[in-house]
């Protein structure tokens, strides 16, 4: 296998953008992330991140129940040689699609034909590129190869190459094939790129291969994974779809994250508990106290008690150490420790500042935390194709979760990033007794009635799932908060996200967190924090529900409710007034509507915060 660098993506993004399976435009070439069984789990070069809650997760997902490391991408510090070790790791790659065309004079053909010519650069990998050097079109400088811009995907996760040979001959190829891609004209619309033979002269329109006549002139899916070098056992029923390369439907990511929380009481605990994969060989306090201090992984050490550690490290290894529940659920510690500051377990990267809440809305608001330092952990554990994770076809069918490797895999990719974030707390006097009042409103029947129809749909159970009038206010109080942040703070709208904390029952909660998680310094910068003191939030709230009342939609937005042939699951929202970007909302903008925070055209008495 060629050890051939030819770029580089933030760890962060291969996870939400470039997970295996996943295609990566890079300036001259397509490649396609490998599995994880390419990727190797080298502790050097991709450290193990211990995150218990976040693994128990794992595991409690079919097919990860044998996972025991969540494991950072591989990568080593650069130097200023690149023909040394670190550019040797990295993520494994594979060009995709192997056909390539030559500019210049249109021939097509795969990477290994013979007709192109791989450069490496390794300086500038990212100029890697190949290169048509027999091109009868021009003279002295040989042009580069581009990848063809069309391939096959289906809703099983599969990946193909589109079918050249069979598709421009309709399935009986000549002896000598010599194909050809050109366009009619500058327009690129597909009824104006042509596929042609040189050999015998047969042309095809590439518009056959899309809309109504795909399913007539494309093969059967071939249940191809190429990211793993295998093929699905069983024989694929899904119609193969083509794709244009780099489309926003060809990866999609599934996957878990949470908010590191400190479970130790004692500092101590707390930092044997995060280094505990390079402590566990360490055999004796004399090796303890040699590794602590010529050990960069563990050098933070130093500052504590030599017999206080190696007694922790004693009763970590005889499992004395605190576990976490296999059925715990990842909001209930978070809750525990964001609800009570005065008694929360605080970190390095867990900093809490409790603050009072805003005068005007002290009746409702029980309590602002201002989150200075937190982190985030996310795992990967899947991908489909064509449509997200949860989303049907017109048909009610959901998307198949592609595989990230070919048997199963005994530890996943992670990525954690750190940020600030404000937390609200609501009075769970004043949400008992607003659900109480909410139930005689039609808008709440009409959403869950919805929510059943959406869920019968895709052959689930309907009485399962919904999220209730709680989470509906909680939910909606929060897209409209983010969206007067995002003015302000100097964070874009995409990097705030969204956690909502809505249970009832014998542990309530009754929450919304608003965070900012970046991989560099745009994390932590202060913005959103310095939002959560008392005057700025209670101006931020005041505008929020202001311009949540009308909507630049209305009345269409404030009247909007699903009917039995609508398959959506939001009120009155829309991109004018509460839908947020898919990064920062945690349900895809499901399960919104103003109604439920403030009084609007369409109805009056129903919201959290509406006129009394």
């Amino acid at each position: 296998m060629s050890a051939t660098r030819v770029g580089q993506v933030r760890p962060s993004q291969l996870l939400h953008t470039y997970g295996p399976g996943s295609l990566v435009d890079l300036p001259h070439l397509s490649v396609l992330v490998a599995g994880l069984d390419a990727w190797g789990s080298d502790p050097i070069a991709s450290p193990e991140i211990v995150e218990k809650r976040l693994l128990a997760a794992v595991r409690r997902r079919k097919g990860f129940e044998q996972v025991n490391a969540l494991r950072l991408p591989p990568h080593l510090a650069e130097t200023r040689n690149p023909l040394d070790d670190w550019a040797r790791v990295g993520v494994p790659v594979a060009v995709f699609p192997r056909w390539l065309r030559c500019p210049a004079c249109d021939r097509i053909a795969p990477c290994d034909s013979g007709l192109f010519e791989l450069k490496p650069s390794p300086f500038r990998p990212e100029q890697a590129r190949y290169l048509h050097t027999n091109c009868n079109k021009t003279k002295g400088r040989a042009p580069p190869a581009l990848p063809v811009r069309f391939m096959l995907a289906c809703r099983n996760g599969h990946l193909d190459e589109f079918p050249w040979v069979a598709f421009v001959h309709r399935g009986a190829p000549c002896a000598a094939p010599v194909l050809e891609l050109f366009e009619r004209n500058q327009s690129s619309r597909a009824d104006d790129v042509m596929a042609t033979c040189k050999a015998c002269g047969l042309t095809r329109s590439m518009v056959e291969a899309f809309g109504e006549a795909a399913a007539r002139n494309l093969p059967k899916c071939r249940g191809r994974h190429p990211h793993l070098r295998a093929i699905d056992a069983e024989a694929c029923t899904q119609r193969s779809r083509a794709l244009l390369l780099g489309a926003s439907n060809a990866w999609f990511s599934s996957s878990l994250k949470v908010l590191a929380v400190p479970p130790a009481a004692a500092p101590i605990a707390q930092i044997v508990d995060d280094l505990w994969p390079h402590l566990v060989a360490i055999p004796s306090k004399e090796v303890l106290e040699y590794a602590r201090s010529t050990n960069p992984l563990v050098r933070e050490l130093a500052s504590y008690d030599l017999d206080d550690l190696w007694a922790e490290i004693e009763l970590h290894k005889t499992g004395g150490a605190p576990n976490v529940d296999e059925d715990e659920d990842l909001l209930a510690p978070e809750w525990a420790q964001l609800s009570n500051p005065a008694h929360a377990v605080l970190g390095p990267d867990f900093q809490l500042r409790d603050v009072p809440a805003p005068a005007a809305f002290k009746l409702i608001v029980q309590r602002v935390v201002l989150v200075e330092r937190l982190r985030e952990v996310v795992a990967l554990v899947g991908f489909t194709r064509i449509d997200p994770p949860g989303d049907p076809d017109p048909t009610g069918a959901i998307a198949v979760e592609a595989p990230i490797s070919r048997g199963a895999p005994t530890w996943v990719p992670c990525a954690e990033v750190r940020g600030e974030g404000i937390f609200i707390q609501f009075r769970e006097d004043a949400m008992t007794a607003w659900e109480a009042t909410a139930t005689a409103f039609n808008r709440l029947e009409s959403l869950s009635d919805a929510h059943q129809r959406w869920r019968q749909r895709r052959k689930l159970l309907p009485t399962q799932g919904w999220p209730g009038a709680r989470y509906m206010a909680l939910h909606s109080f929060a897209h409209l908060l983010m969206r007067e942040v995002a003015l302000e703070c100097g964070y874009g709208s995409a990097s705030i996200s969204e956690r909502i904390y809505s249970r009832t029952g014998a542990h309530p909660m009754a929450g919304v967190l608003l965070y900012t998680a970046a991989p560099d310094s745009e994390g932590t910068l202060g913005g959103l924090v310095s939002l959560g003191e008392p005057a700025n939030l209670e101006r931020l709230l005041t505008q929020a529900f202001a311009h949540a009342g009308v909507c630049a939609s209305d009345p269409m937005c404030a009247e909007h409710v699903p009917d039995d042939a609508e398959d959506s699951l939001h009120g009155g929202a829309c991109h004018a007034c509460l839908f947020a970007p898919e990064t920062s909302c945690e349900r895809g903008n499901r399960y919104l509507d103003r109604s439920f925070v403030v009084d609007t055209f369409a109805e009056t008495g129903l919201g959290l915060f509406a006129s009394p």
